[in-house]
């Protein structure tokens, strides 16, 4: 595999045409994403085998997960939110250094946070909305997610910056190989080693260790533009700072997605463990559909900073526009096969649970109705924070699962019993929406439009590129 330089990259990601620039990127990162999704809705699924119980551990441990999908995400989100600006604007030099130090941090961060987890387990997993009989089998599958935490939040440190620099094949050969791993480990660890949950835990901590050896593979031997090394590493308080206030946005949506899960969990449990295990199942195949619109907007954003980076905002708006477009025909033909197909798919995971396929097919199919707006608000955020908008970032990343959420999920169960609980994801989701249309007009004329001096630019360097 040839090593691409920066000013290939550089030329591809300002001179192609941005559908094909977004496509060619979103394609590995969809995949990505899908290939994610897969692996977390079969151990899911391998795990429910074990036991309705031992189904709502899983989405209690989610929350954990995304504890330390917050660290390594927002570290990693901000480090390429800067890194693909910088090499849109060939500063190579920086870029390493703010890749480097992200990386060395992310270390850092899922060591502590491993420490503090294991210390508190017990008290962890009923925080986080452990019933007594659900205990037992979260504190198991938690310990050993645990032990990964180092190498989790490392992982996506390592894939954003491959992502960042347009590299979206490199981070697909590393998720997906680990991917696979997982789903061909969870029946054998489970069953043939008869780990039981301690087995699906253990399956997934091996295949991110996998993923993280693969990812680092490519920068070890420089297949990268973007180049690791300690004397990278900054010493300055600032660059840390920086990376964190660009990942922000990240960090409070992840982080919320956490509180915001556990506090669903605690509501679902109210109404027994078939309600909490219907909710965790329903939830893992909206976050399907969810996850393919994440990939097509993290094909979005290298092109959209590179392009910003190079003072190509025209370009940033069709990307834009592109992605929104095909993010939503995605969501509208996925709501409509899921609507007509939720018992289907609820009973593939709990055949032999009635109430578990009634209450869980309910609530998807109230998700499949909002499930067309969700392309569009989710980039008009990905927009925001890949330029370095960071305040606006972190608003609209804060919406869904924590100012429009939290208090859904608190008050309607209250009016209108477990539909109070179904209907809460929706409802934030509708309602982020429709905060996000005035952010993206707003953004669009203050940030993205060109004066005419700008417009005879960017004409004359194309009329000098063509002589």
């Amino acid at each position: 595999m040839r090593t691409i330089t920066n000013e290939e990259q550089y030329r591809r990601m300002v001179e192609t045409p941005v559908q094909k620039a977004v496509i060619s990127l979103a394609i590995p990162t969809t995949i990505s994403q899908l290939v994610t999704v897969i692996y977390n809705t079969a151990d899911t699924y391998f795990v429910a085998q074990i036991g309705t119980s031992a189904a709502a551990a899983v989405g209690v441990v989610f929350s954990l997960m995304s504890l330390i999908q917050a660290a390594g995400f927002g570290l990693g989100m901000g480090a390429s939110s800067l890194i693909s600006r910088q090499l849109g604007a060939k500063q190579t030099e920086e870029a390493n250094k703010i890749g480097s130090s992200a990386f060395f941090a992310a270390v850092i961060c899922g060591t502590l946070l491993m420490a503090g987890g294991l210390l508190s387990l017990n008290h962890l997993m009923r925080l986080l909305g452990a019933t007594r009989t659900v205990l037992p089998y979260a504190c198991s599958y938690g310990f050993i997610i645990l032990l990964g935490a180092p190498f989790m939040c490392s992982a996506f440190v390592l894939n954003n910056i491959l992502r960042a620099e347009g590299q979206a094949s490199l981070a697909m050969w590393g998720l997906c190989t680990g991917g696979i791993l997982n789903m061909i480990l969870d029946p054998i660890l489970i069953w043939g080693f008869k780990m039981g949950i301690s087995g699906a835990a253990l399956a997934t901590v091996l295949s991110q260790l996998v993923s993280f050896s693969i990812l680092l593979s490519f920068f070890v031997r420089k297949k990268t533009i973007v180049q690791l090394d300690m004397r990278y590493i900054s010493r300055r308080k600032h660059t840390y700072m920086t990376i964190i206030r660009s990942g922000v946005p990240t960090i409070c949506r992840q982080g919320l997605g956490s509180v915001a899960s556990a506090a669903l969990n605690m509501q679902a449990s109210v109404f027994g463990d078939a309600a909490l295990a219907a909710m965790t199942i329903a939830n893992k195949i909206y976050m399907l559909v969810r996850n393919l619109v994440i990939g097509i907007g993290q094909g979005l954003q290298p092109v959209a900073g590179y392009n910003y980076g190079a003072g190509r905002k025209k370009r940033v708006r069709g990307a834009f526009w592109f992605a929104s477009l095909l993010g939503t025909a995605i969501c509208v033909a996925a709501a409509g096969l899921l609507f007509i197909a939720a018992p289907d798919v609820l009973a593939w995971f709990r055949h032999d649970d009635s109430e578990v396929i009634r209450l869980g097919a309910k609530a998807l199919r109230i998700s499949c109705i909002v499930m067309p707006f969700l392309a569009y608000s989710t980039y008009v955020n990905q927009i925001y924070q890949c330029l370095g908008f960071s305040r606006p970032a972190t608003f609209l990343a804060s919406c869904r699962q924590g100012i429009f959420f939290i208090p859904l999920v608190i008050v309607l169960p209250l009016f209108s019993g477990f539909l109070g609980v179904q209907l809460s994801q929706p409802a934030a989701d509708f309602c982020t929406f429709l905060i996000s249309v005035p952010f993206q007009i707003r953004f669009f004329r203050k940030h993205l439009s060109e004066t005419q001096k700008e417009e005879d630019k960017r004409r004359k360097q194309r009329e000098n590129m063509a002589s």
